[in-house]
């Protein structure tokens, strides 16, 4: 495990156990950003731990977070923060909500984690090393069929837009089973075999940035509604090898 491993996992942890003292808690405030999206003082308090952590053990190094502005790298190394992802799970006591810190190094996001504080559950990944929960491998099923597979997603509109024949959204329609189980949540149910498919149309970098690897290293794939893998794309779809590659072969060909 390397030393930028060990330090996204313990930066996690200490913001989970921060975040489970807000949980729950019945006199939360919670305030309106300019994009409509909710923010507590713990996500302000939990973004500001892993920070400083950071910048104390690595100063040259960039970070990009949802709440706060971003500090540049000086060395091509950038982390990449979501100290809350799923906050309105997380003001309604709903414990499917996760701290998210990512590693990227010259554009290559190559360590992930994701802790689950509510639930003890912890993900992590570093590339080439697998992927792991709680400190033992996980890895994607290998269900080839929709009509067999789970598909989980986190905005409403994913079910409520229009027909679309986009592969991905033909999905709603086709699968066995579909389930609002969202936000980071749903990836980790695809990279531990509980799902075959997660869908988010709405993702901003620090909203991804430590699912993709988790779910590569878990044996699967990652990209956006055109079929590229990115942190900054038009979405973001993870799912099984199988499934993964007959969608990105349907995207490739129009639909």
């Amino acid at each position: 495990m390397s030393g930028d491993l060990e330090l996204a996992l313990d930066l996690a942890h200490r913001a989970g156990l921060l975040t489970l003292e807000y949980y729950s808690r019945k006199s939360l405030r919670v305030e309106t950003k300019r994009d409509r999206s909710p923010v507590t003082e713990a996500d302000r308090k939990a973004e500001q731990l892993i920070r400083q952590g950071i910048l104390c053990a690595n100063p040259q190094d960039g970070l990009l977070g949802e709440e706060f502005e971003e500090h540049h790298s000086t060395n091509g190394r950038r982390w990449i923060i979501d100290p809350i992802d799923g906050t309105r799970s997380f003001i309604h006591g709903v414990p499917f909500y996760g701290v998210m810190v990512a590693l990227e190094v010259k554009g290559s996001v190559e360590v992930g984690v994701v802790n689950f504080p509510a639930l003890h559950e912890m993900y992590h990944a570093e590339s080439g090393e697998g992927a792991f929960m709680n400190g033992s491998p996980i890895g994607v099923s290998s269900i080839a069929d929709s009509k067999d597979a789970t598909v989980v997603f986190t905005e409403k509109e994913y079910l409520m837009d229009e027909v679309s024949g986009h592969p991905v959204d033909r999905l709603r329609h086709d699968a066995g089973l579909v389930r609002g189980w969202g936000d980071c949540y749903g990836h980790m149910l695809v990279a531990s075999g509980r799902a075959e498919v997660a869908v988010d149309k709405i993702m901003s970098p620090w909203d991804c940035a430590a699912l993709i690897p988790i779910v590569r290293e878990a044996g699967g794939c990652c990209f956006d509604y055109r079929g590229e893998t990115t942190i900054s794309g038009a979405g973001l779809v993870s799912a099984n090898m199988v499934m993964g590659r007959q969608l990105l072969e349907d995207i490739a060909a129009g639909g």
